[in-house]
């Protein structure tokens, strides 16, 4: 699903990522990251201890991590409101602690983990099923999301 989006993604895309640990963020991220063609997606990792990753790809990749961060203001001193409207595409975990400081125009994802219901055979052992819902918050990115589920349906 990363992937996919990376590869439809546009200058100024913002993605709130929310989900507990362990959900899928980081993992969508690096497939993003794929997507946009950075090199090595095995490099992308969680920020936590930076606040703030930055991938060179075809378009810049700003990954930023609040869950270490004490306060909101943290978040503002980061320069976060400068990426949003750049020429990249900045992607925030956990992003539910900032929502205040997030621009309207943005793509929402919530990973969820679901119990193993002791059928599917994924191979990925317990708990390695995920529900991902998206939300597309303001006017800007609809046709994006549009265009990722249509791809992401033929896929």
């Amino acid at each position: 699903m990363g992937a996919i989006l990376g590869r439809l993604a546009e200058p100024a895309l913002v993605i709130a990522l929310c989900g507990q640990l362990g959900a899928g963020k980081t993992t969508f991220t690096r497939g993003l990251a794929e997507g946009l063609g950075v090199t090595d997606s095995r490099l992308v990792s969680s920020p936590t201890f930076m606040l703030i990753q930055e991938y060179p790809a075809r378009l810049p990749i700003y990954h930023f991590d609040t869950y270490r961060l004490a306060s909101i203001d943290e978040f503002a001193e980061l320069g976060a409101e400068e990426y949003f409207h750049s020429d990249g595409v900045s992607l925030v975990e956990w992003a539910d602690r900032v929502t205040e400081l997030l621009p309207a125009d943005r793509i929402q994802i919530t990973f969820t983990t679901l119990p193993d219901d002791g059928v599917s055979d994924t191979g990925s052992g317990p708990g390695s099923r995920r529900r991902i819902a998206v939300q597309c918050l303001g006017n800007k990115d609809w046709k994006l999301v549009d265009q990722w589920r249509a791809f992401a349906a033929e896929e």
